[in-house]
Protein backbone atom coordinates (compact mmCIF):
# COMPACT_ATOMS: atom_id res chain seq x y z
CA UNK A 1 0.00 0.00 0.00
CA UNK A 2 1.36 3.45 -1.16
CA UNK A 3 1.74 6.14 1.61
CA UNK A 4 -0.65 8.35 -0.06
CA UNK A 5 -3.18 5.35 0.21
CA UNK A 6 -6.14 6.36 2.92
CA UNK A 7 -4.50 10.29 2.23
CA UNK A 8 -8.04 12.07 3.71
CA UNK A 9 -9.05 9.90 6.27
CA UNK A 10 -6.60 7.55 7.61
CA UNK A 11 -7.68 7.59 11.49
CA UNK A 12 -10.84 6.60 10.85
CA UNK A 13 -10.39 3.58 8.62
CA UNK A 14 -7.72 2.45 11.03
CA UNK A 15 -10.60 2.09 13.84
CA UNK A 16 -13.14 1.02 11.83
CA UNK A 17 -10.14 -2.09 10.63
CA UNK A 18 -9.08 -2.58 14.50
CA UNK A 19 -13.08 -2.73 15.26
CA UNK A 20 -13.95 -5.24 12.58
CA UNK A 21 -10.59 -7.39 12.92
CA UNK A 22 -11.39 -7.48 17.04
CA UNK A 23 -15.24 -8.16 16.08
CA UNK A 24 -13.96 -11.27 13.91
CA UNK A 25 -11.20 -12.57 15.89
CA UNK A 26 -13.89 -12.58 18.89
CA UNK A 27 -16.72 -14.46 16.82
CA UNK A 28 -14.00 -16.84 15.84
CA UNK A 29 -13.23 -17.55 19.18
CA UNK A 30 -16.75 -18.00 20.73
CA UNK A 31 -17.58 -20.33 17.75
CA UNK A 32 -14.18 -22.43 18.65
CA UNK A 33 -15.58 -22.45 22.31
CA UNK A 34 -19.05 -23.26 21.39
CA UNK A 35 -18.44 -26.06 19.09
CA UNK A 36 -14.69 -27.88 20.14
CA UNK A 37 -13.40 -29.78 22.34
CA UNK A 38 -10.08 -28.34 24.40
CA UNK A 39 -7.47 -30.40 23.76
CA UNK A 40 -9.34 -32.65 20.93
CA UNK A 41 -8.32 -31.95 17.21
CA UNK A 42 -10.57 -32.12 14.03
CA UNK A 43 -9.51 -31.71 10.91
CA UNK A 44 -10.56 -28.47 8.73
CA UNK A 45 -7.84 -28.35 5.59
CA UNK A 46 -7.48 -32.68 5.57
CA UNK A 47 -4.14 -33.13 7.46
CA UNK A 48 -2.84 -29.60 6.53
CA UNK A 49 -5.44 -27.50 8.72
CA UNK A 50 -6.65 -28.66 12.09
CA UNK A 51 -8.63 -26.88 14.41
CA UNK A 52 -7.66 -27.69 18.37
CA UNK A 53 -9.13 -25.45 21.07
CA UNK A 54 -6.41 -24.65 23.45
CA UNK A 55 -5.84 -21.83 26.35
CA UNK A 56 -2.79 -20.13 25.96
CA UNK A 57 -1.28 -18.50 29.48
CA UNK A 58 1.81 -17.69 27.86
CA UNK A 59 3.06 -15.32 24.84
CA UNK A 60 2.63 -15.13 21.09
CA UNK A 61 2.11 -18.65 20.16
CA UNK A 62 3.18 -19.93 23.13
CA UNK A 63 6.54 -19.17 22.66
CA UNK A 64 7.47 -17.40 25.79
CA UNK A 65 6.44 -18.33 29.39
CA UNK A 66 5.31 -15.66 32.25
CA UNK A 67 2.96 -14.37 34.51
CA UNK A 68 -0.63 -13.63 33.26
CA UNK A 69 -0.51 -10.77 35.16
CA UNK A 70 3.30 -9.37 33.09
CA UNK A 71 1.41 -10.31 30.06
CA UNK A 72 -1.63 -8.36 30.78
CA UNK A 73 0.56 -5.30 31.98
CA UNK A 74 2.89 -5.91 28.48
CA UNK A 75 0.17 -6.11 26.30
CA UNK A 76 -1.56 -3.21 27.64
CA UNK A 77 1.67 -0.54 27.55
CA UNK A 78 2.32 -1.89 24.07
CA UNK A 79 -1.23 -0.85 23.33
CA UNK A 80 0.17 2.59 25.23
CA UNK A 81 2.87 2.74 23.05
CA UNK A 82 0.20 2.40 19.92
CA UNK A 83 -1.80 4.72 20.32
CA UNK A 84 0.87 6.80 20.82
CA UNK A 85 2.24 5.94 17.36
CA UNK A 86 -1.69 6.23 16.35
CA UNK A 87 -2.60 9.71 17.80
CA UNK A 88 0.69 11.20 16.89
CA UNK A 89 2.35 12.70 14.04
CA UNK A 90 3.02 9.20 12.63
CA UNK A 91 -0.20 8.59 11.15
CA UNK A 92 -0.92 12.18 9.38
CA UNK A 93 2.56 11.66 8.35
CA UNK A 94 2.57 8.13 6.93
CA UNK A 95 -1.53 7.67 5.75
CA UNK A 96 -0.55 4.33 4.39
CA UNK A 97 -0.35 2.99 7.77
CA UNK A 98 -3.73 2.41 8.55
CA UNK A 99 -4.51 -0.76 7.24
CA UNK A 100 -1.41 -2.56 9.38
CA UNK A 101 -1.83 -0.31 12.54
CA UNK A 102 -5.47 -0.92 12.71
CA UNK A 103 -4.64 -5.05 11.72
CA UNK A 104 -2.02 -4.90 15.39
CA UNK A 105 -4.53 -2.86 17.12
CA UNK A 106 -7.74 -4.70 16.35
CA UNK A 107 -5.59 -8.23 17.20
CA UNK A 108 -4.04 -6.81 20.15
CA UNK A 109 -7.32 -5.49 21.74
CA UNK A 110 -8.83 -9.18 20.83
CA UNK A 111 -5.52 -10.93 22.80
CA UNK A 112 -5.76 -8.53 25.89
CA UNK A 113 -9.52 -9.06 26.24
CA UNK A 114 -9.20 -12.52 26.48
CA UNK A 115 -5.98 -12.16 29.20
CA UNK A 116 -8.34 -9.98 31.21
CA UNK A 117 -11.56 -12.23 31.20
CA UNK A 118 -9.94 -16.31 30.95
CA UNK A 119 -6.05 -15.38 32.10
CA UNK A 120 -5.07 -16.46 28.96
CA UNK A 121 -5.73 -16.58 25.16
CA UNK A 122 -8.19 -18.68 23.09
CA UNK A 123 -6.47 -20.33 20.67
CA UNK A 124 -7.69 -22.65 17.94
CA UNK A 125 -5.92 -22.59 14.30
CA UNK A 126 -3.27 -25.53 14.26
CA UNK A 127 -1.07 -26.35 11.21
CA UNK A 128 1.09 -28.91 13.24
CA UNK A 129 3.84 -27.62 12.79
CA UNK A 130 3.48 -24.24 14.84
CA UNK A 131 2.20 -23.51 18.52
CA UNK A 132 -1.59 -23.38 18.09
CA UNK A 133 -2.73 -19.39 17.38
CA UNK A 134 -5.63 -17.40 16.79
CA UNK A 135 -6.81 -14.98 14.23
CA UNK A 136 -5.62 -11.95 16.21
CA UNK A 137 -2.40 -13.53 16.36
CA UNK A 138 -2.54 -13.65 12.39
CA UNK A 139 -3.53 -9.81 12.21
CA UNK A 140 -0.85 -9.05 14.51
CA UNK A 141 1.83 -10.61 12.32
CA UNK A 142 0.23 -9.20 9.41
CA UNK A 143 0.29 -6.00 10.44
CA UNK A 144 3.76 -6.09 11.47
CA UNK A 145 4.99 -8.06 8.60
CA UNK A 146 3.07 -5.23 6.17
CA UNK A 147 4.11 -2.48 8.30
CA UNK A 148 7.91 -3.23 7.95
CA UNK A 149 7.59 -3.43 4.48
CA UNK A 150 5.92 -0.06 3.94
CA UNK A 151 8.89 1.17 5.82
CA UNK A 152 11.62 -0.84 3.64
CA UNK A 153 9.89 0.61 0.48
CA UNK A 154 10.65 4.27 2.03
CA UNK A 155 13.94 3.26 2.67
Amino acid sequence: MRASAGKGRPLPLLLLLAAATLAFDQFTKAAAVSHLTPGASQPLLGSWVRLTLTHNVRSAFGLISSGPLLLTVGTAVCLAILAYVILGPGLRTHPGHALPLGLILGGSLGNLLDRIRTAGVIDFVDFRVWPVFNLADVAITTGFLLLALQILRRS
